[in-house]
């Protein structure tokens, strides 16, 4: 495995700074000064060792401080070793057991997205988390504060306009064409229209229409005895005096007022009976003769062709459309002080509803264990995928910025550890031999 050495890569160095963001530079420069104190240890230990390696002699008790410099430096190359074979070959030796990272990054991004899916993506957590939330009356807090609804209504018609712009006119009258044909034209009309008649007429809800019918008559006969003698002449034979027309068109006259009064008084009248039966025959052929099913499909052809379908749907997507922009626009309009009103009253009960709240918090934890419990193996596949596509230098330097400030303690931990047991070493050694 070829790994780059030139020192601009490395994380740390000033030019790969430059190709950093702002947060990750900080961080390489904190780490270069981490690095520099940890050499700059080691080199102290080398300093003291070399003097008192040279001047024990002289001085016996150099050897003491010998042997914990001696430690120190040990203890420092071991852990520059142990820090350094984790991002790259030390010295580029291919070593085995070294440049872990780069070497196992697929492995690396595959164990930390089983373990974010074992230990996060859980329903019971995930739901034990959003029940200590609350998220029911802290949004039910928000929405009826000052502003919530206002936001609400905001987004909401942004949204709206923007489905608007996004949604093409001809998809959603063809769409709304398909639905009238699919579940208006296409399904006989018969039948369905004559049981409904049939629950009307059975219920006795037409006798309030026969009564505005026979009103109505009577009132246009009351109002125009004139148009009656006038058929009656117009009838009669040229030979007949007119004075006869006139005699015989009073009394057709009157005989028609008599009879639809008596129609208009009388709710048991034959002819009330009469218009019930029909209708009740008409409800009961509409579902079963096949003559009557086929002239109200006949009917229903000629009033919803397919000119008049299409126009019914561009009808009706236009004012959909033109109704909901008119609305969203206008802060003032009655369908957005509605909708605000509706939201600040839901955010309210929210808050002073124990019962509605805890029934809100238990859709959302219900909600998001599903999604959990369903996609946490496609959630968990975002970070082994995202790693896998990541260069194998670039994710060591990911890592090395992270957490290499942190190891660069190891080592210098390791120099002071080192130090102190090389002498107490040392020591023992010394007490136990002489």
């Amino acid at each position: 495995m070829q790994v780059n050495t030139d020192r601009s890569s490395r994380p740390g160095s000033a030019a790969a700074e430059h190709r950093l963001s702002a947060a990750d530079a900080e961080k390489a420069v904190a780490l270069r000064k981490m690095k520099r104190l940890a050499v700059s240890l080691l080199i102290v230990m080398a300093v003291i060792f070399v003097a008192a390696f040279a001047l024990q002699k002289q001085y016996p008790w150099l050897e003491y401080v010998r042997a914990a410099a001696e430690g120190g430096m040990v203890g420092a190359l071991a852990d520059w070793f142990a820090v350094t074979a984790l991002f790259k070959y030390p010295m580029g030796l291919k070593i085995p057991h070294t440049a872990i990272i780069p070497r196992r990054k697929d492995q690396i991004g595959a164990s930390l997205g089983e373990f974010v899916e074992t230990n996060f993506l859980s329903e019971q957590v995930v739901q034990e988390k959003l029940a200590s939330m609350d998220i029911a009356r802290k949004a039910g807090a928000w929405l009826s504060g000052p502003g919530g609804a206002e936001r609400v209504a905001k987004e909401g018609a942004a949204v709206i306009r923007g489905a608007f712009k996004v949604l093409n006119d001809d998809d959603v009258q063809a769409v709304i064409e398909s639905m009238v044909r699919k579940h208006l034209l296409t399904p006989p009309w018969g039948p369905p229209v004559g049981r409904l008649a049939e629950r009307i007429f059975d219920d006795g809800h037409h006798h309030a229409l026969v009564d505005l019918l026979v009103d109505r008559t009577v009132d246009w006969v009351r109002d125009n005895q004139e148009t009656v003698n006038r058929l009656v002449t117009d009838r009669s034979p040229t030979w007949v005096p007119s004075f006869v027309d006139g005699l015989v068109g009073d009394k057709v006259y009157v005989e028609i007022l008599k009879f639809t009064r008596a129609v208009q008084s009388n709710p048991q009248h034959q002819v009330r009976q009469s218009i019930d039966k029909y209708l009740k025959e008409l409800a009961q052929d509409l579902q079963h003769d096949p003559v009557m099913i086929a002239r109200a499909e006949g009917i229903k052809a000629q009033v919803l062709g397919d000119p008049e379908v299409r126009e019914l749907a561009s009808r009706t997507w236009g004012t959909v459309k033109a109704a909901l922009l008119a609305a969203v626009d206008d802060p003032h309009s009655e369908l957005t002080v509605r909708f605000k009103a509706a939201v600040h009253d839901f955010g309210t009960r929210l808050v002073v509803d124990p019962e509605l709240a805890g029934k809100v918090n238990r859709w959302i934890g219900d909600a998001a264990g599903y999604l959990v419990k369903t996609y946490r193996s496609d959630i968990a596949a975002v970070i082994t995928d995202t790693v896998g596509r990541w260069d194998a230098e670039e994710t060591s330097q990911k890592i090395e910025l992270q957490v290499g400030r942190d190891l660069q303690f190891i080592r210098i931990n390791g120099t002071v550890v080192g130090a102190l047991a090389g002498l107490a070493i040392f020591t023992v050694a010394h007490l136990v031999f002489g």
